[in-house]
């Protein structure tokens, strides 16, 4: 599993200049238009919505940018529409790579993508190439300070809301469970009383694969260069990079 490198990366968003937050928050916004557009305002009522509302709250974004998102989303205007497309690769040293877009313009988006991965040691690959390499999971990261909870202590905890599997880092529990349970084990741990810093359904690499040191840089700028496109909302691998 990906484990403390994951919660490593959305550490560094977190902290990120203000124009790398500008573009999380732009990106936030769009996926939450998404979402009202199709399920409605109501985050009770409308599973999507939460979970964006969840990720955008993770991520330190201002209430005004989620309110103007729900408002766009739900008002009668046509609008934009967007297609949820995922390209699959590999990068430098045979790194899977997966590539989940939101687009508006899926002409623009692959001639993007694919240059990206052209010019940085990667080769798109066709569907169903890379993603059975991953299985889509629940993500949630419960920080340690401040919990009067040794590791075996808060595995119960995670044993009884539900959750799969946990691992642990001087700094936070992470905790994996299925993609259909994800939803039950989240409430239940929050009706524990736990505070959630990250609650999410992501792509989880089955198997991780060494890098070489060569291709750490190569493979780095690949990823950091889909990252900042503008049409892309994740991008999952199935190696660790440094921080």
């Amino acid at each position: 599993m990906a484990g403390h490198n994951k919660w490593s990366k959305i550490k560094n968003k977190k902290g990120a200049t203000d124009a790398k937050r500008a573009k999380v928050f732009q990106k936030l916004s769009r996926e939450i238009y998404v979402a009202t557009k199709a399920g409605g305002p109501d985050p009770e009522s409308n599973p999507s919505l939460r979970l964006v509302m969840d990720k955008a709250k993770a991520a330190n974004m201002p209430n005004d940018n989620v309110n103007r998102a729900i408002e766009k989303g739900s008002s009668n205007n046509a609008g934009e529409d967007y297609d949820e497309v995922t390209y699959e690769g590999y990068g430098p040293g045979g790194i899977a790579i997966l590539v989940e877009t939101l687009t508006d313009n899926t002409n623009r988006t692959l001639t993007s993508v694919r240059t990206i991965f052209n010019k940085n040691g990667g080769s798109l690959g066709e569907s169903g190439s890379v993603a059975y390499m991953f299985d889509r999971q629940g993500y949630i990261v419960i920080e340690r300070e401040g919990l009067d909870l040794d590791e075996d202590e808060m595995l119960m905890n995670v044993i009884e809301a539900g959750g799969e599997d946990m691992t642990t880092s001087d700094e936070v529990f992470e905790i994996y469970t299925e993609a259909s349970d994800f939803t039950s084990v989240r409430d239940a741990l929050e009706e524990q009383g736990f505070k959630l810093a990250q609650a999410e359904l992501t792509m989880v690499a089955k198997t991780m694969l060494d890098l070489p040191e060569d291709k750490a840089s190569q493979l780095e700028n690949l990823i950091d260069l889909l990252e900042d496109d503008d049409d892309v909302q994740n991008v999952h691998y199935n190696t660790e990079l440094s921080e």
